[in-house]
C-alpha cells in the first residue's frame, strides 16, 4: 500500500501506527467481541478508554489538578459561543485578532454579549504579525482575555515569550487567559497553568474531527448565563466526566492512542523538537529560494504547524498543486480565502515527508 505523503491543514494527517493498531482493533476491541464503537459509553470497557485518555492527556501536558478535561463535540467554532455563555457572567471580554479563527470568535462573543477589541493586526485583508505587548490596552474587569495561539489560514502563532508576557500583564488584574489551541495543542510542552480555559477541536494533533478538548479551571465553572443550554454549561459537562450525553467514542478512542503514541516517542519535549526542525528546514528554503517563494509573516511569530507561501502567480501555483499531488503529495492548496500553498506540519508529519517537499519544491523551481 502506498500512502500519500500528507499536509493537510485538517482533518489531518494522523500518525501511521495509530492508525494500524486502529485497524486491528476495529472488528474486535481487544476481546470485547465488538468494535469499541458499538460498546456502550456507559460501559466498563469504554470506561476504561476515556480515564486512560484522560489520565494520558493529563500526564503529557502536566495538567494542575485543579483543572477538569473535557471531551466535548461541536468543533471548535462551538467553542467560539460556548466559551462565552459559561464565562461572561454579564460582563465584557477582550479579544485579540491576529487571523481568521480569532476574528470568528469575536464576532460570536459579540452575538451573544460584550466583547471587546484589544486589538487586530489585519492590514488589507491580510494577517502577518502579532502586536506589541506594550501597545495591547487590557480592561483590568474584563471577564477573560481570548486569543487564538495559532492561525491556521494565515500561519501566526504566539510561541512562549509572547505567551508568558501575555500572562503576566493580564496576572496582576487577574483576568483569565482563554485560548483557541486547535492547531498546536500537544505540538509542544505548555503551561496550563497561564490559562483559565484551553480548547482545541481535535482534528490537527489529538485525533478525527468530532471531538474537542475543553481544559478549564474548576474556579471558571458554574459562571454559565441561566439560558445557557444544559449541554453547552461546562459545569454540567464536567460533573458528568463528560457522559452527559454520548460523546464521541470513536474519537476518543483515537485519541487516546495519540496520546500513547506521544508518550513513546518521548513526549512533548521530544515532538517539539522535531516539529521546530521541520518548520526551520520549510522556512530555510522558502527563504533561500531568491523570492520564488514567499512567506510574509513576520520571523518572530511564524507557525510551527502551518506554514503558508505563495509563488510569483497563480497559474505558478495552479501548476504546483496538481504537480505536488500527481507527485503524491495531498493538502498543498491554500485556504480558498487566501489562495497561495500551505504546508501543514503537524506532529504525524514526519522529518522524511518534509524533506520529500523540499526536494520536489527545489525541483519545482528550478523547472
Amino acid at each position: 500500500m502506498t500512502r500519500a505523503l500528507n499536509f493537510s491543514a485538517g482533518p489531518a494527517a494522523l500518525p501511521f501506527e495509530v492508525l494500524q493498531q486502529a485497524r486491528e482493533e476495529l472488528l474486535d476491541w481487544r476481546g470485547a467481541g465488538a468494535s469499541i464503537m458499538e460498546l456502550s459509553h456507559r460501559g466498563k470497557a469504554f470506561s476504561g478508554v476515556i480515564e486512560a485518555a484522560e489520565a494520558d492527556l493529563r500526564e503529557l501536558l502536566a495538567i494542575p489538578g485543579n483543572y477538569k478535561v473535557l471531551f466535548l463535540q461541536g468543533g471548535q467554532t462551538l467553542q467560539f459561543a460556548q466559551v462565552p455563555m459559561n464565562l461572561l457572567a454579564g460582563g465584557s471580554a477582550d479579544y485579540l485578532i491576529t487571523g481568521t479563527w480569532s476574528q470568528k470568535a469575536y464576532k460570536e462573543a459579540a452575538r451573544i454579549g460584550k466583547a471587546r477589541l484589544v486589538a487586530s493586526t489585519e492590514d488589507g485583508g491580510k494577517f502577518t504579525r502579532l502586536p506589541a505587548l506594550a501597545d495591547l490596552r487590557f480592561d483590568k474587569e474584563a471577564a477573560y482575555f481570548h486569543l487564538c495561539t495559532n492561525e491556521t489560514i494565515h500561519g501566526v502563532e504566539v510561541h512562549e515569550d509572547y505567551e508568558i508576557g501575555l500572562f503576566d500583564a493580564l496576572a496582576a488584574a487577574a483576568v483569565p487567559l482563554v485560548a483557541d489551541m486547535s492547531s498546536h495543542l500537544l505540538s509542544r510542552p505548555l503551561e496550563v497553568r497561564r490559562y483559565g480555559l484551553i480548547s482545541a477541536g481535535a482534528q490537527k494533533n489529538i485525533g478525527p474531527s468530532g471531538l474537542t478538548l475543553v481544559i478549564v479551571r474548576e474556579d471558571l465553572l458554574g459562571r454559565a448565563a441561566a439560558d445557557t443550554p444544559t449541554l453547552l454549561d461546562y459545569r454540567n459537562q464536567a460533573d458528568n466526566g463528560s457522559l452527559l450525553n454520548t460523546p464521541p467514542t470513536f474519537a476518543i478512542y483515537i485519541a487516546g492512542l495519540v496520546f500513547k503514541w506521544l508518550k513513546a516517542r518521548g513526549g512533548l519535549g521530544a515532538i517539539a523538537a522535531i516539529n521546530r526542525e521541520k518548520a526551520r528546514r520549510l522556512y530555510a528554503a522558502i527563504d533561500g529560494s531568491g523570492g520564488f517563494y514567499q512567506n510574509t509573516v513576520e520571523p518572530a511569530c511564524r507557525s510551527w504547524m502551518n506554514v503558508p507561501f505563495t509563488l510569483p502567480d497563480a497559474e505558478l501555483e495552479a501548476r504546483f498543486v496538481k504537480e505536488s499531488a500527481a507527485a503524491g503529495f495531498i493538502g498543498l492548496k491554500g485556504h480558498k480565502s487566501v489562495g497561495g500553498i500551505r504546508a501543514s506540519l503537524y506532529n504525524a508529519v514526519s522529518l522524511e515527508a518534509v524533506d520529500a517537499l523540499l526536494q520536489f519544491m527545489d525541483d519545482f523551481r528550478r523547472g
